[in-house]
């Protein structure tokens, strides 16, 4: 959390605390950006009006820097040219002060689930990756045409091979990838060829 009201910093380390969440309080963004927790798994309860560089010029700021921490908006000056700026950036919610602490400790339960699915998501990726490392070429090869909706026949004559080849090395790709049909073999591809 990053807020320079000192008692409001203590209240909402309590209120997270008596809820079982870990809590790290900040007084300015280049107090977060020094303890080394930026892109760590949970989410970010950040002020708007804060000295230095505010509250949504950070949150662009880090998404610059692609640490895409879930941020949950806080301000008691608010305006909606304000909330849509901070909303269309990515904000999990924008809360003005004094809010209640229901409606904080929702938009931060909705923050963390964001978080988890992001990372989850991502780590699912990264398995892939790992999996497609295992194809030799001609399995790659044979994968890449399998997605683009072509048959055995037509894979076989594009890499001059027999089509029971085209067969063992389309099976065997499959197996490595962890596809049990066609259409999850193709949803997986699709998967490493989107963005991110």
């Amino acid at each position: 959390m990053i807020d320079d009201d000192a008692a409001l910093r203590a209240a909402l380390d309590s209120l997270f605390r008596s809820v079982g969440y870990e809590t790290h309080c900040y007084g300015s963004t280049a107090e977060f950006m020094n303890s080394g927790r930026a892109g760590e798994a949970g989410c970010l309860v950040l002020d708007i009006r804060l000295p230095g560089t505010n509250g949504l010029d950070f949150q662009a700021q880090l998404a610059r820097s692609e640490m895409d921490m879930p941020i949950v908006l806080m301000t008691g000056h608010g305006d909606i040219p304000m909330t849509v700026r901070g909303m269309k950036a990515g904000a999990v919610d924008f809360l003005p002060k004094p809010f209640r602490e229901q409606d904080m400790l929702d938009a931060v339960a909705l923050a963390l689930e964001k978080d988890a699915s992001r990372r989850a998501g991502r780590q699912k990726g990264v398995a892939l990756r790992e999996r497609l490392a295992t194809l030799t070429a001609r399995e790659r090869q044979v994968m890449d045409l399998v997605v683009t909706g072509k048959m055995n026949k037509q894979i076989a004559y594009d890499l001059d091979l027999s089509e029971i080849t085209v067969k063992i090395h389309r099976g065997n790709a499959m197996r490595k990838m962890g596809a049990k049909n066609l259409a999850e073999f193709v949803k997986i591809a699709e998967a490493l060829a989107a963005p991110g």
